[in-house]
């Protein structure tokens, strides 16, 4: 089963936290999803793929690629053996944005860190990292769709360690997660 890292937790212009990413790692293949300067995956990833490939810290993104000798990251499907990494449409009112349904046998994971509603693509996932743009209005989304467990990402001010979301918890930097 795939293991989940978040290499950062924060939004992209956060002054608290580093700008929001994940490390899949399975067996010794590594997938790099989002992240930016300070959060960014480790040199070694077989890709690394955004969510928008058009946004405010893609500019950083590509010039740490190139440093590293790494692929420009983007938006694609990656899939080695049985895990599958795959970009879904979300709704956004700026941009073409994407999130990532993240599978491995019969476990599902979502990558969501930004997007105008929840997408209900993510329903019944074992584990899903979502936007915290709108904390009481996903944890409710997601309540409803039957995600086993909700983990905010994309923190600002909101993200307070003794008051808890309504229904799920607020994401750590360096927390590892199994789907």
């Amino acid at each position: 089963m795939p293991r989940l890292i978040l290499l950062g937790i924060g939004s992209a212009g956060s002054s608290l936290f580093a700008p929001a990413g994940l490390l899949i790692e399975y067996g010794h293949t590594r997938v790099g999803l989002d992240g930016g300067p300070g959060s960014e995956p480790p040199e070694n990833v077989d890709a690394w793929l955004v969510t928008d490939e058009h946004g405010s810290l893609q500019p950083g993104r590509r010039r740490i690629a190139q440093r590293e000798g790494m692929a420009d990251p983007a938006v694609a499907p990656f899939q080695h053996g049985p895990l599958h990494v795959d970009p879904v449409p979300v709704a956004h009112p700026d941009a073409a944005v994407y999130g990532y349904r993240i599978k491995a046998g019969h476990h599902t994971a979502i990558w969501a860190p930004e997007f105008a509603k929840l997408p209900d693509w993510g329903e019944h996932a074992d584990l899903m990292f979502a936007g915290a743009a709108d904390v009481e209005e996903t944890a409710a989304a997601a309540e409803r769709f039957g995600v086993r467990r909700l983990v905010f990402v994309c923190l600002g001010e909101q993200a307070h360690p003794e008051i808890g979301p309504p229904f799920g918890e607020w994401g750590e930097e360096g927390g590892q997660y199994r789907m």
